[in-house]
């Protein structure tokens, strides 16, 4: 039987995963390396999540472009639920360019303890 915090967790969870989903249907989210550190630098991109299994140089490399750009950081989920979550195959980093959904997102994983939140 699963405990009633373990059971929110895995329901914000989902929220937040199903929200990436919407997010990329509706043309706001973009993937892979090249991509991402791309929008940091022309300041689309309005929140990256990094995938908590994604090497400790992936980690860094967009922990501190973030940081220098001033971008919210997410590292957090596993690249399998990312990939499944927009329709696609396993991903490592994605990044939200649309305002309304990284508010709600954000909203999501703040209150969540399994991820690590980086403003």
């Amino acid at each position: 039987m699963i405990s009633s915090q373990r059971r929110s967790v895995i329901m914000m969870n989902n929220k937040t995963l199903s929200y990436l989903g919407l997010s990329m249907r509706a043309g706001k989210l973009v993937t892979g390396e090249e991509i991402v550190l791309k929008a940091i630098r022309s300041s689309e991109a309005k929140m990256v999540i990094v995938a908590g299994d994604a090497s400790a140089n992936t980690q860094k490399k967009f922990r501190d472009k973030c940081g220098t750009y001033k971008v919210p950081l997410v590292i957090g989920f596993d690249r399998d639920s990312l990939g499944s979550s927009i329709g696609k195959e396993t991903r490592v980093v994605l990044a939200v360019t649309d305002r309304g959904f990284a508010k709600m997102i954000s909203k999501q994983v703040g209150i969540m303890s399994e991820v690590e939140y980086i403003e």
